[in-house]
């Protein structure tokens, strides 16, 4: 019976440890290192993954979406001219979303190029750019509003006052502002059980948590960092990932995890792609780049 007992707390100590290790292990992949795909791009934004994990990006400046062959690693141009688009995102029947900037306009495109213009304006007003998207479990689209002034626009201020979060309802198409009072809202991304929903104020350097309510209204706005961001995602573990100088991750608490240096001037947005879903995929200036995580993003 002792020897039983002595076998048996081993066993158990033998599991605690395993348990340890199996927690602290790192998000990022041993001996992984950052990869740059490519650097012939003007400005890399708005990185979205489909359901084969091919990552789909914006050259914004050159009026471009590029996809990323998840399986061959390469680059070839989705769509051209595409509306200036920013932020892409898809939606539960593999549609990708653009928030076409040329027009401040939210996009539709189907798997063949094809572009429903699902709004232009909001109560008669010309949006002011819609810039980043999320879309819940129903098919509701979450998008952000900021004002950029380019110039390739004819007017120099915004209809719109306010910088707006959008829902577009995804039965009525109803469009409604759901979060407001920010400077610059832009990085959105929302956790896979559609409860809770981060917004980064970048031009007030802070990110917020905030519940979603079944009609897809947002309450309980709480400050999740002193951190804004251009871009965002979230792993399997509920970690958020902010962009800028480089990637910074926090854990779900807001607690700080690790920053991943990017030698650019400026990390733009982050997804996760790869026939696992375990690749970080980044957009950086001019250039877009790879990394091999141990974790994984999230799909419906």
């Amino acid at each position: 019976m002792e020897t039983y007992h002595k076998f048996f707390s081993v066993f158990i100590l033998a599991l605690l440890a395993f348990g340890c290790k199996a927690q602290q292990l790192p998000l990022i992949q041993n001996d992984a290192i950052l990869i740059q795909i490519s650097n012939e791009y003007s400005f890399t934004e708005g990185p979205a993954s489909d359901k084969q994990g091919n990552v789909y990006f914006t050259d914004q400046p050159n009026d471009k979406i590029i996809k990323w062959n998840a399986t061959d690693n390469s680059l070839s141009v989705f769509k051209e001219p595409a509306g200036r688009a920013n932020g892409l995102y898809f939606d539960q029947d593999e549609n990708l979303l653009a928030a076409a900037d040329e027009k401040n306009e939210l996009w539709l495109i189907d798997k063949n190029g094809k572009v429903d213009t699902l709004i232009t304006n909001y109560e008669g007003k010309k949006l002011n750019g819609p810039n980043d998207i999320w879309v819940d479990l129903k098919g509701g689209i979450y998008f952000t509003d900021p004002y950029y002034q380019r110039e390739y626009w004819t007017r120099t201020e915004a209809e719109i006052v306010d910088k707006n979060v959008y829902y577009i309802a995804p039965e009525t198409k109803e469009v409604t502002i759901v979060a407001s009072e920010f400077v610059q809202p832009n990085g959105i991304i929302g956790t896979p059980d559609g409860k809770t929903l981060y917004i980064a104020d970048i031009g007030d350097k802070k990110t917020y948590s905030y519940s979603v309510q079944e009609n897809g209204t947002l309450s309980n706005r709480k400050l999740f960092t002193n951190m804004g961001s251009d871009g965002m995602t979230i792993d399997n573990k509920g970690n958020i990932y902010l962009t800028g100088e480089g990637v910074t991750i926090f854990n779900s608490k807001g607690e700080f995890l690790q920053n991943i240096p990017v030698h650019e001037n400026w990390t733009a947005n982050v997804t996760f792609g790869g026939k696992n879903q375990d690749v970080l995929f980044i957009t950086a200036m001019g250039s877009v780049y790879t990394l091999q995580m141990n974790v994984h993003g999230v799909r419906y």
